[in-house]
């Protein structure tokens, strides 16, 4: 499996939410129990529901055990500090004179309402080794539009 690259702040994240999963494990297991007292398992909607969210709560510690096993802390790696890579935050501006601020994350982290966009994204796709004073055209789901970049910051 490939490597993904974190930083440190989403790899505490993902560490929170693996350790909020697993002591929620023995909840929904005491659900089952319980809902198994109640008779007939084929009519029993109760312990059909437990058991699906058993299976979703394995299925996304799984994910994240295997995401953790996999990741590299962005901060801990020898990137060129003046080329756009995953783990800086870019200022660009739009041909219509718009600035914008995003921080490139891998797609565990990114949340558009933040401003972190995934390094998947067509917009981190077309920065990626460009340097600060360069004009990037970027291939948009909307077109080909124009960005200068302003600033690169880690």
């Amino acid at each position: 499996m490939a490597e993904i690259y974190l930083t440190r702040e989403g790899r505490n994240k993902l560490i929170e939410e693996l350790d909020r999963l697993q002591k929620r494990k023995p909840q929904i297991q005491d659900e089952i129990a319980r809902a198994r007292e109640h008779g007939d398992l084929r009519e029993n909607a109760e312990y059909h529901a437990a058991k699906e969210s058993l299976t979703n709560l394995m299925q996304r510690i799984a994910e994240i055990d295997s995401k953790l096993s996999r990741a590299k802390i962005i901060e801990e790696q020898n990137i060129d500090p003046d080329k756009i890579f995953i783990g800086v935050t870019v200022t660009i501006k739009d041909e219509d004179g718009d600035e914008y601020e995003y921080s490139i994350v891998d797609e565990e982290e990114a949340n558009p309402l933040e401003m972190k966009i995934s390094i998947g994204s067509p917009l981190a796709q077309g920065l990626l080794g460009h340097k600060a004073g360069e004009t990037v055209a970027v291939n948009l789901p909307a077109g080909i539009t124009k960005f200068t970049i302003l600033k690169i910051t880690r």
